[in-house]
């Protein structure tokens, strides 16, 4: 091996190191393993700007400001009444997203005394969220028809958001809204919760120790499809009260 290659190596290596991607493997291997917290991100990305100089302080962070209620909001329902409580029910990985059966009865449950907003992309995802509308009066689905500038401003006048591992979620918390999250193959301790969140919900690990299957959601083991029903609806509903 030159020492051009060596040299190639070990800073590919160092890369890995800094984005913690040996340690991740580490936590999603399938054989027994210790599941303990690693760095979050932030505090990978803010150890990177410390080392080119840029000191930053991510116990005293300044969230973004709220903006208008949009105005598609306002012709609709009028003013802010009541909480607002935000639904993301979808993830990019089925991995990550919790069972519709179980996610109506979440929905069914808190629309009773509050404004639920729900949000998705996509055709199959806007299906669903137009029936859950239909079912229950409380339900607004108009984040689908508003642009992604209009969906920033309401989801920064939310009173909570329940979030897969998703980036709704992170949206929400680049604005400080509370926001409670629901792990299926992936777990927080990977380092990709939302920014200072921990209202989190994980499958049950002594039914299925192999979770986090990988950090993205990509894997799901034989036997696991339905890990994620081990959360209840309650636990969630439950949570969601608590904050508002």
């Amino acid at each position: 091996m030159t020492s051009v290659t060596r040299i190639r190596c070990a800073r590919s290596h160092e890369t890995l190191r800094s984005k913690g991607r040996v340690d991740k493997k580490t936590l999603t291997e399938n054989k027994s393993k210790q599941i303990q917290p690693l760095k979050t991100m932030f505090e990978r990305h803010a150890e990177t700007f410390q080392r080119l100089g840029y000191a930053i302080n991510l116990k005293n962070p300044s969230f973004l400001p709220k903006e208008d209620i949009p105005d598609i909001i306002t012709e609709l329902i009028g003013g802010k009444q009541e909480q607002w409580i935000g639904i993301a029910p979808f993830a990019h990985y089925s991995s990550k997203i919790y069972p519709l059966d179980l996610m109506q009865k979440v929905v069914g449950y808190l629309q009773q005394d509050h404004t639920v907003f729900l949000f998705g992309h996509g055709k199959k995802e806007a299906h669903q969220i137009n029936v859950w509308a239909k079912a229950y009066p409380n339900v607004v689905p108009k984040a689908l028809q508003m642009s992604f500038s209009d969906q920033l401003d309401l989801i920064a006048n939310l009173d909570v958001m329940v979030s897969m591992d998703s980036a709704n979620g992170h949206l929400a918390a680049n604005y400080g809204v509370p926001v409670v999250t629901l792990w299926g193959m992936t777990h927080p301790f990977l380092g990709f919760a939302p920014f200072q969140q921990n209202q989190a919900l994980m499958v049950d690990r002594t039914m299925f120790p192999k979770v986090p299957t990988s950090a993205y959601g990509k894997k799901i083991p034989k036997g696991y499809e339905e890990a994620m029903r081990t959360i209840a609806p309650e636990p969630v509903i439950e949570k969601v009260l608590e904050i508002i």
